[in-house]
């Protein structure tokens, strides 16, 4: 069940009155649900928008949607809007929204894929890039691609050895090392340009 305190649905129906359109809703979907950079998106939402699958949470003169896929990760939130001297803010409390820390038993590829999206990712998003987990070779090498801005760039080797691999072998005792499997050359926005003879 997901609770709208009144103060949230005030807040929801002044902004429906001034769109002035008909039949308007505020939709409310799970962004990268499951993750550590996790989130909420709301945006408002034309009855010709909705196909019948959104949860519908009714408030009165307008109605909150819930995309069904979002629904699960959005099980108990809370929506509140708290007023204050310069207007106020609206907050989304989700606890299910970020999954939980994978347990040992599970696969070590779930747990390298936690450790690039909750700590590796974030730090990487500063220069607009990102890898992804490719596969694991039985000797736990950890085969990964670059992309965004550190598909090409000139300092995929250090990142990839005194960053990822340190970090996913102090995480994870089962990883022996990391590969890069990026074709670099087709990169074409690189973050450091690569060297002419690298």
């Amino acid at each position: 069940m997901i609770s709208i305190s009144p103060t949230a649905q005030e807040y929801f129906r002044k902004l429906i009155e001034q769109q002035d359109l008909p039949g308007l809703g505020i939709r409310l979907v799970a962004v990268h649900p499951g993750t550590p950079r996790a989130d909420c998106q709301l945006e408002f939402c034309e009855a010709g928008e909705r196909d019948g699958s959104e949860f519908e949470i009714p408030c009165g003169a307008y109605s909150l949607f819930v995309a069904a896929d979002s629904l699960s990760w959005l099980e108990a939130a809370n929506i509140d809007f708290i007023r204050s001297g310069t207007g106020g803010e609206l907050t989304i409390r989700a606890p299910a929204l970020r999954g939980a820390v994978p347990a040992a038993d599970t696969s070590l590829s779930e747990r390298v894929r936690y450790v690039i999206e909750s700590e590796i990712n974030p730090q990487l998003a500063s220069h607009g890039g990102h890898i992804s987990l490719d596969s694991i070779t039985p000797e736990g090498i950890v085969v990964l691609r670059f992309g965004g801005g550190c598909h090409g760039c000139g300092m995929a080797d250090q990142t990839l050895r005194n960053g990822v691999e340190t970090t996913l072998k102090a995480r994870l005792a089962e990883v022996t090392g990391v590969r890069d499997a990026t074709d670099h050359g087709s990169g074409d926005k690189p973050y450091y340009a690569r060297q002419a003879n690298a």
